[in-house]
């Protein structure tokens, strides 16, 4: 019966953790960012933190998307692929966010929180 409590624990909390960095990933977008995409200049140093993060993200995703392994993989990869920087990855982010339903979900989000919706 431990196992199943430890189990569920652990799905728990991974699904929690990967719906704040999901979340937190899509707060942080620019409300113009469907149009212009991130046009933000960093520095190096930044850009390497951020798509080591997004590596990480992704593996762990991948981790969590093996059948027996719970947690929610696929959000986990989606929120790192929004770090990594690899050509298309304006054009992959837009294709999801522009469908009607998550767009409206994810602008849902962004109200409760005083962000603008996307545009």
């Amino acid at each position: 019966m431990t196992n199943v409590v430890w189990i569920a624990a652990v799905w728990l909390v991974s699904t929690i953790l990967s719906m704040v960095i999901a979340g937190a990933v899509l707060l942080a977008l620019p409300p113009r960012y469907l149009r212009e995409g991130d046009r933000a200049e960093r520095h190096w140093a930044a850009r390497t933190a951020r798509t080591l993060v997004g590596v990480v993200l992704v593996a762990i995703g991948i981790v969590l998307s093996v059948p027996g392994i719970p947690g929610q993989g696929i959000l986990t990869i989606l929120a790192g692929l929004t770090l990594i920087e690899f050509p298309g990855r304006h054009r992959f982010i837009t294709a999801i966010l522009s469908r009607p339903t998550v767009l409206h979900a994810v602008n849902r989000l962004r109200k409760k929180f005083a962000r603008e919706p996307f545009e």
